[in-house]
Order: C-alpha cells, then sequence, then structure tokens
C-alpha cells in the first residue's frame, strides 16, 4: 500500500474500543470525533467519568522513531511546566500499537479559543515560545526532518507536474508561476540561523486559552528556525505585523534570544507553506474525505485563482521583509 492509497477504512469502533481496553481504558461514552484530516482523533469518556482523547495516526506518515521523537519533546515540555497535551504513557510507553496503527491517549483539556487580535494574549504566547525553544535547544530531533526546501518546494513542484488534478489547459501556466515562486524563494532562504525543535504548526488553531496558552498537536514538530513559530500569529497589515511581532519578540527573548536575520525567512516560509499544503491535499486525494472536503480543487477556477495567489507571493517576497523598529 502507498502512502497517498491508505485510508482509516479498517479503523471502526470497535477497533478502537478494543485498543483502548487492551490499555486498561473502559470507554463509558461514545467516541466523538474531533477536527483532523491527517489522523483520526476522538474524544470520551471512561468509567470514572474522567475525559481523554485518543489520537490514531495515519500509517506510512511518521515512523516509530519519528512519534517516539514528538512525545519526548511533549514530556520534555511538560516537565518544564510548558501548559500543553502531553501523551500518557502506560507501561513507561507513550507509542502504542493497535492491529497496525500508532495510537496516543491525551487527557482532555478544553479551552476557549486563542483571540488572534488581541496584544496581550500575544505576549503570553510569545513568552511561552520562548520557553518552548529554551527546552527546543537542548538537543535536535535525529529522525523527524528539518524544514527546508527540499520538501516542502521541490517535491511539491514534482507532483504538480505529475497529477491529473491540474488540469491540462492550465498547468504550463500554472507551473511556470510555480518555478518564478521557487526560485524567489531559493534566492532569499538562508542558513544563518540556529536549528532547533519546534512546535512546527503554531498557527491560532493549535492554541487554546485557559487563564493562559494551552499548545496542543506537535504532529508536526520539527527541526527548524525558531521564526517558523512566530510567523504564523501575525495578521493584517504590515504595520499591524509589525507591532505584533515586536510584542511577541519582546516576550519571547525574556527566555530565548531571537535572531533577527530570521525575519528575512518570513515570507519564504509563507509560500513554502502554500506550496506544501497544496502538495499535501493532492497527496491525500485518495482518502475520501479530501474530495468531499475539498471539492473546488477539481475546477479550472480554483487553478486559477492557485496560479494568482503564487504570483502574488512573488510579489511580497520582492518587497522588504518585516524589520523591528530600531531601539536607541
Amino acid at each position: 500500500m502507498t502512502d497517498t492509497a491508505f485510508t482509516f477504512q479498517t479503523l471502526n469502533p470497535d477497533t478502537i474500543l478494543d485498543a483502548l481496553f487492551e490499555q486498561g481504558i473502559r470507554v463509558d461514552s461514545g467516541l466523538t470525533p474531533l477536527n483532523s484530516f491527517e489522523n483520526r482523533v476522538y474524544q470520551f469518556q471512561d468509567e470514572d467519568r474522567r475525559r481523554y482523547v485518543v489520537k490514531f495516526y495515519r500509517p506510512q506518515r511518521w515512523n516509530a522513531e519519528q512519534l517516539a521523537e514528538e512525545h519526548q519533546f511533549a514530556h520534555e515540555l511538560e516537565a518544564d511546566e510548558i501548559p500543553l497535551a502531553a501523551p500518557l504513557r502506560f507501561a513507561n510507553r507513550s507509542v502504542l500499537t493497535h492491529q497496525g496503527y500508532y495510537f496516543a491517549v491525551f487527557p482532555s483539556l478544553g479551552g476557549r479559543q486563542y483571540e488572534a487580535d488581541n496584544l496581550d494574549q500575544m505576549e503570553w504566547v510569545g513568552r511561552y515560545l520562548g520557553r518552548i525553544h529554551q527546552t527546543g535547544r537542548r538537543s535536535r530531533f535525529q529522525h523527524r526532518p528539518d524544514i527546508g526546501v527540499k520538501e516542502y518546494l521541490l517535491e511539491p513542484r514534482q507532483l504538480f507536474e505529475q497529477s491529473a488534478l491540474v488540469p491540462a489547459a492550465l498547468k504550463d501556466a500554472f507551473l511556470k508561476t510555480t518555478d518564478a515562486l521557487i526560485d524567489e524563494v531559493m534566492g532569499q532562504w538562508h542558513s544563518r540561523f540556529t536549528m532547533l525543535r519546534l512546535h512546527g504548526d503554531c498557527h491560532p488553531g493549535n492554541i487554546l486559552w485557559r487563564d493562559g496558552p494551552l499548545f496542543v498537536d506537535l504532529d508536526d514538530a520539527r527541526n527548524g528556525p525558531a521564526v517558523q513559530d512566530l510567523w504564523m500569529l501575525l495578521n493584517g497589515d504590515k504595520a499591524e505585523q509589525r507591532m505584533q511581532l515586536e510584542t511577541i519578540i519582546e516576550a519571547y527573548e525574556e527566555f530565548c534570544p531571537f535572531n533577527p536575520e530570521e525575519l528575512a525567512l518570513i515570507e519564504p516560509l509563507r509560500a513554502m507553506r502554500l506550496v506544501y499544503y497544496l502538495a499535501w491535499i493532492i497527496r491525500r486525494w485518495d482518502d475520501p474525505a479530501f474530495p468531499r472536503n475539498f471539492p473546488w480543487l477539481t475546477g479550472e477556477d480554483y487553478w486559477r485563482r492557485q496560479t494568482a495567489t503564487f504570483a502574488e507571493q512573488i510579489n511580497v517576497l520582492r518587497e522588504p521583509p518585516l524589520q523591528l523598529t530600531p531601539m536607541y
């Protein structure tokens, strides 16, 4: 079975209940599915009315060593009193297996939605990101990959060329714009930063609020530049983003130094995410959930808009990067 062909059709409720029972957990409620395209995630309550979340990882994405590194990082952060949902251990193991699936069990931790335009909350998040990166700098992932242009740009470019989802009449224009975007990113990408372990996908949807931030979902944890965990928090026009960035970095540096040379990577990282996200949808098209949730991907209008989006990002890349206000 190839990575692109895999679906979760064999993961039924009985399989999930049996997997939990093997770990001594007796489910006393229904299994409530939570939003996740990549994995299958369910909330439930046991017979003692304790609430949990179980995550079944999509096979062939991460291997056992890569999952163990993610969990080890989560447990280090938990030990350093970072508020996050860390996987529970059973017989000193958190990466569990059942019928060929890797899965993990987490405590169910609720919270309110993080307010992406609230500078006070942004300051809190910046402070905790400094602490997360303080822990992340202690070592690097050995099995999980680094954020880089090969996986995020070059491999997706090959996929676009081969994919039948890109309309034949629009493919040349789309690939030409994609190549121009890649060239612009490659011209700006640099390695003048320290690789460290990152959350990797620190957007507002992965932060809850309960008397402070609560970080969830380390599924995309990788090695990379610190700014990867900062730029997705920015929103609004350039002036607003500059104010937000200064708020985040000032709080961040209470615990961890920030290399200002990384600011030049914000727009390249944004472009890389645009390309990688589109490739991710194409790779997963054989999963019935994807055509159902992304039906517009088969229409020519979508690919015209996507070509325009890539062209717009090229123009953004050619603008001066965000800079912090000089301190005198």
